[in-house]
C-alpha cells in the first residue's frame, strides 16, 4: 500500500484535493495522511475531553513494533500526525518516530498540551525534523486556563513555549512551526484578544480557533450550551473580529480549524447534508494506541463506544485489508447517504484538522 507523496502544505484541503472525488463505498486511492495516537495516556484532566470522564481504552503507549508496522505498508505517506486522545510528550520514543516519518519526506506535526516542553528537550525536537508544534493553551489566563484544563500549568506553559521560540529563532531553525490552540467555548472566547496578544509575547505567530465538539450526552465543558457554533452571539462576534485585528497589527495570523476564517467556521453549511463533505473515510487512517482504526481524530469527542465505529485493527490485519474492509465500505455509504453514522452527524469537513 503506498500513496504519492504530497508537498508540505499549511492548508490541509490541498491534501484533500488529492483524493478522487467521484466518491463511493470503496476507495480507490490509498490514504494521503495517518493520525497515530502515540499514548492515550495524558497528565491533565481537561473539561473538554472525553478521557477525563471515561476509560476509552485501556492506559497503553504505541510500540514502536506497532508504529513501524503501519507506517511501513504506506512508505511514501505524505502527511503523518502523532496524536490522539493523550498527550504525546508522554512517549519516550516521540522524536524517535518523528525522525523515522521525516527520514522518508513526510510531513509531521503532533498538538501537545505543552506541559512537557522543557529546554532539555528543545535540541531534539528540533533535530527531530519536526514540521509543526501546535500548543493547545486554550486560556488567555491562569484562572480560566485552570478551569478548562483541570491542573494548574499556565505560568509553565507561557514561559516554555516563549523559551522554545526563542530558542528556533537564535539558531535560525525553520521548523517546527509554532501554533497557540484556543477551543471555542462561551466561557473563553471573549479572551480570543488577550490571547492574540499573549501569542505575540510568546513569539508564537499563528493563533487556531478551534471547534468545540461534544457527544448529545455532553460532558464537562463540552455541552451544547458552551458551544459558539450556530450560535454566536454579538459581544462573542466582536471579540473575533477585534482579535483579528489585534492580529495583523501584531503579526499573529488568526483563523479557525480546518483553515476557514473564524466567523465562517462557525456557521452551518448551507448543504442540507454537511456530512456528505467530508472526505476523511478517502483520505485519512486514524490508529488508536493499540491500533484499533477508527474513521478520523474527531469521532472520540462526537460519539461514546469505540466498539460503536471500530473499522478494523492494525494489530491482526494490514492497512489495506483495513482500508476497503466491509466495516470501512458500510462507514463510506452511510456517510454518503442519509443517515451518516453517529459520530459523523453533527461534523463537516471544516470542523477540525
Amino acid at each position: 500500500m503506498s500513496a504519492t507523496t504530497l508537498p508540505a502544505l499549511k492548508d490541509p484541503r490541498r491534501y484533500f484535493e488529492a483524493i478522487d472525488t467521484k466518491r463511493s463505498d470503496e476507495a480507490t486511492s490509498p490514504p494521503v495522511c495517518l493520525y497515530l495516537e502515540v499514548t492515550n495516556r495524558c497528565n491533565l484532566l481537561c473539561e473538554t475531553c472525553p478521557r477525563t470522564f471515561e476509560e476509552l481504552e485501556k492506559p497503553a503507549d504505541l510500540s514502536w513494533e506497532l508504529f513501524t508496522r503501519i507506517v511501513d505498508q504506506v512508505p511514501n505517506i505524505a502527511r503523518v500526525v502523532l496524536h490522539g486522545v493523550g498527550e504525546p510528550m508522554l512517549h519516550k520514543d516521540l522524536f524517535r518516530m518523528v525522525r523515522y516519518l521525516k527520514d522518508r519526506g513526510t510531513y509531521v506535526l503532533f498538538n501537545t498540551n505543552g506541559t512537557l516542553l522543557n529546554p532539555k528537550k528543545f535540541q531534539a525536537m528540533v533535530d527531530s525534523g519536526l514540521d509543526e508544534l501546535r500548543v493547545s493553551l486554550d486560556a488567555a489566563d491562569r484562572e480560566s486556563y485552570k478551569r478548562v484544563r483541570g491542573k494548574d500549568y499556565f505560568d509553565r506553559i507561557v514561559r516554555d513555549v516563549g523559551k522554545f521560540t526563542a530558542f528556533t529563532a537564535k539558531i535560525e531553525g525553520p521548523t517546527p512551526r509554532v501554533s497557540l490552540w484556543l477551543t471555542g467555548l462561551k466561557e473563553t472566547v471573549d479572551q480570543l484578544p488577550q490571547f492574540v496578544k499573549l501569542s505575540a509575547e510568546m513569539g508564537v505567530r499563528e493563533v487556531h480557533l478551534q471547534r468545540l465538539v461534544f457527544d448529545d450526552a455532553g460532558f464537562g465543558l463540552a455541552r451544547a450550551e458552551l458551544s459558539l457554533f450556530e450560535s454566536t452571539r454579538e459581544e462573542e462576534s466582536r471579540a473575533i473580529e477585534a482579535a483579528i485585528a489585534l492580529g495583523r497589527s501584531l503579526g499573529v495570523e488568526l483563523d479557525a480549524s480546518g483553515a476557514t476564517e473564524p466567523g465562517l467556521s462557525l456557521k452551518r453549511s448551507e448543504d442540507d447534508k454537511p456530512w456528505a463533505t467530508c472526505r476523511r473515510p478517502w483520505s485519512l487512517m486514524y490508529f488508536t494506541a493499540h491500533g484499533r482504526a477508527l474513521p478520523c481524530c474527531i469521532a472520540p469527542f462526537s460519539a461514546r463506544g469505540y466498539e460503536n465505529y471500530t473499522l478494523g485493527d492494525a494489530t491482526q490485519q494490514t492497512l489495506q485489508e483495513i482500508w476497503n474492509s466491509p466495516a470501512y465500505r458500510d462507514f463510506r455509504s452511510n456517510l454518503l447517504g442519509d443517515a451518516p453514522p453517529k459520530p459523523c452527524q453533527g461534523c463537516g469537513l471544516r470542523w477540525s484538522l
